[in-house]
C-alpha cells in the first residue's frame, strides 16, 4: 500500500513539476509569425501550441495531416501553411492518439492548443480549436520548435 501511494505521489510530482526541452527553431522565424500575417488566399496557417502548467516534464508527438511536425513541450508552438480544406491534427496520448479534424479557409489562421490532462499511468494529451483572440494571447507566450 505504501509503495503504491509513494508510486503514485511520484507520478503526480512528475506531471506538475520539471520541463521538457524539445529542439527550438530560429527565433527570428519566430518573431515574424508572432506578427500573425494572414497567410496567402491559397494557404491556411495554422499554429498548434501547448501553454499550460499541468504535465510540463512530459512530452508529446504531433502530427498534421499524417505529417509528424515534432515533439511538444510547455511554452512551445508550431506553424505550418496548408492547402484550404479538411485538416487533421492529431497528438500522442496514454492510450491512443487523439485527433482533432477541422476545415479551414485561404487566407486564414487557426489556433489549436495541445493541453495535457492526467490519465491513469501518464499524463495524456489532447487538442481544441481556440479563439484567435486566446491563440494569439497564448502563441505569444511561447517559443517556435522545429
Amino acid at each position: 500500500m505504501k509503495k503504491s501511494l509513494l508510486a503514485g505521489l511520484l507520478a503526480a510530482s512528475v506531471l506538475f513539476t520539471g520541463c521538457a526541452s524539445v529542439p527550438m527553431g530560429d527565433p527570428k522565424a519566430d518573431a515574424q509569425l508572432k506578427t500573425f500575417a494572414a497567410p496567402p488566399a491559397d494557404k491556411s496557417g495554422i499554429y498548434i501550441y501547448r501553454n499550460s502548467f499541468v504535465g510540463q516534464a512530459l512530452k508529446k508527438d504531433l502530427h498534421l495531416n499524417g505529417e509528424r511536425l515534432g515533439e511538444t513541450a510547455n511554452k512551445v508552438y508550431f506553424y505550418r501553411q496548408v492547402a484550404p480544406g479538411k485538416q487533421t491534427v492529431s497528438t500522442e496520448s496514454e492510450f491512443s492518439d487523439n485527433s482533432l479534424d477541422l476545415i479551414t479557409n485561404g487566407g486564414q489562421n487557426y489556433f489549436i492548443e495541445q493541453y495535457i490532462r492526467m490519465g491513469v499511468f501518464v499524463g495524456g494529451a489532447n487538442l481544441k480549436l481556440v479563439s484567435d483572440e486566446e491563440g494569439k494571447k497564448n502563441v505569444l507566450e511561447t517559443k517556435l520548435a522545429k
